[in-house]
């Protein structure tokens, strides 16, 4: 790849097509400039794809499954995705978390629903969410962005005293199993110890998403969002080459800027030489967390789950008690594999019949384990289930599994099996993948990060695309972003 300003084959190239390499290229494609994308599989997306992993007709995805920010995103927002085939689905209740006993504790679209079934603790759980939900709109885009002065101060410092506690803190403010189970289940999406500072942000971000637009589930599969992403990029000009890996510098046509949607492991062996020895030192130094032992299913039926709620529920968390699953997740972190992990469950043919053919159903599961683990996790997750769903082996056709180093081999951002482009604990919160004012800029003129490492971290919501495409617009072209974030 040469970088210059004269005649070029592009004025950007986007390495990698997942949900914030393709935000990247939209956006640098609606300031008016020539972009390319290069992806190395044969289809794209990224961690976005679906497939027929087994039986014709059951279609699973085959990384990311649950999108709680995709519809509230601050960029897709501005986007006419429905035009270009995404069509959402909402589950009767977001999110389900069931108990020993056949009781749960659900994560409704409403927000006084929700309060209301927690019992003595209805006020507390109101008093958490409700600031929260009612400024998001404004606060959205400094949440899922770069550090900086936010545009909202007040409305920021109150979210802060409350996000940046370890969920094992704000936990304290609530007496019943339901709200602490929820709180629980809602933090482990963090994928780190429930101790961790900021762990309460992961849990108020995802409740507040729930609670603003549910937790939708796009028709057809995860591919749904990928496809219309690419299809509106296609659609004002941009170019998309797959089958294209990318494996040093030399494999990218001449352009003037070029933006990876990598983690710093590929971008330290792709372009490492170009970079200073300060800046190589912190990709080097860069963390990875724990990863996940995951099991697609095709079912003779439906979950059967004792709880109501849980049948109602496009994700449920399984795990139960608070303790329980800080107990788990604190091991695993320590390179242990716990007998009862935390187990994160999505049953999306329940609602979109699109995924399986008529009278059966897929599941999606999995459950973290320490980081490069080969450990075949399939007996423990489905005992997990079965706790809360007896019979549910019964109704097992087949299953396909993916272990942390089959999950890197199909996805090489998810080192160690880490799907979320490094740990997102607060050493690497806002500085990633470097500690820099402008995280998405490399020490190299011309070269961008744009992926889930960096800044707001993991998650389908294309905001680390848009915010390195806009820093690789004003750096690169001198130009002004052409898209105004959504903030309603």
């Amino acid at each position: 790849m040469e970088i210059i300003t004269g005649k070029r084959d592009y004025d950007a190239v986007v390495v990698g097509s997942g949900p914030n390499g393709l935000s990247a290229a939209i956006t640098m494609q609606r300031a008016g400039l020539s972009v390319l994308v290069l992806e190395a599989k044969d289809t794209i997306g990224g961690g976005l794809r679906s497939a027929e992993l087994m039986q014709p007709g059951f279609v699973h995805d085959i990384c990311s499954a649950i999108h709680p920010l995709a519809v509230g995103s601050p960029f897709f927002r501005t986007l006419p995705l429905a035009e270009h085939g995404l069509e959402f689905i909402e589950p009767p209740i977001p999110a389900a978390h069931p108990f020993d006993g056949g009781t749960a504790a659900a994560l409704q679209r409403s927000i006084t629903e929700t309060a209301q079934s927690l019992g003595i603790d209805e006020q507390t759980y109101r008093n958490l969410l409700e600031p929260v939900v009612r400024n998001w709109p404004s606060m959205a885009p400094d949440i899922l962005g770069p550090l900086r002065f936010p545009k909202h101060p007040i409305n920021m410092a109150s979210f802060g005293l409350d996000a940046l506690l370890p969920a094992t803190q704000l936990v304290k403010r609530f007496k019943t199993k339901e709200a602490r189970g929820l709180l629980a289940g809602m933090a482990a999406h963090a994928i780190q110890p429930l101790s961790n500072l900021t762990t309460a942000a992961i849990a108020m971000v995802l409740m507040t998403a729930g609670h603003l637009y549910s937790w939708p589930i796009p028709k057809g599969g995860s591919q749904s969002i990928a496809n219309a992403l690419a299809s509106y990029f296609r659609s004002i000009g941009g170019k998309i080459e797959t089958n294209t890996l990318v494996k040093s510098m030399k494999d990218i046509p001449s352009t003037r800027v070029v933006l990876f949607d990598v983690t710093p492991k590929q971008l330290l062996s792709i372009a490492g030489d170009r970079f200073s020895t300060i800046y190589r030192k912190q990709l080097e130094n860069y963390r990875y967390g724990m990863g996940v032992f995951k099991i697609d299913w095709a079912l003779d039926g439906p979950i059967p789950f004792t709880a109501p709620e849980a049948q109602q529920a496009g994700t449920v968390h399984l795990g139960g008690t608070f303790e329980e699953i800080a107990e788990a997740e604190q091991a695993t972190s320590d390179g242990k594999h716990p007998d009862r992990p935390y187990i994160l469950l999505a049953q999306q043919s329940l609602f979109d019949i699109t995924r399986a053919p008529e009278g059966k159903q897929t599941a999606w599961a999995y459950c973290h384990v320490p980081n490069g683990s080969t450990l075949d996790r399939t007996e423990i997750i489905e005992q997990q289930v079965e706790r809360f769903a007896p019979g549910f082996r019964d109704r097992i056709l087949d299953r396909h599994t993916m272990n942390t180093t089959q999950m890197e081999a199909y996805n090489p951002n998810y080192i160690g099996g880490d799907i979320n482009g490094g740990i997102i604990d607060i050493g690497q919160l806002y500085t990633r993948p470097v500690v820099s004012l402008s995280p998405y800029k490399t020490s190299a003129p011309g070269i961008f990060i744009c992926s889930s490492s960096t800044p707001p971290g993991g998650g389908v919501h294309g905001m680390c695309g848009y915010h390195a495409a806009r820093v690789a617009l004003r750096e690169g072209f001198g130009l002004p972003v052409p898209i105004q974030l959504a903030t309603s």
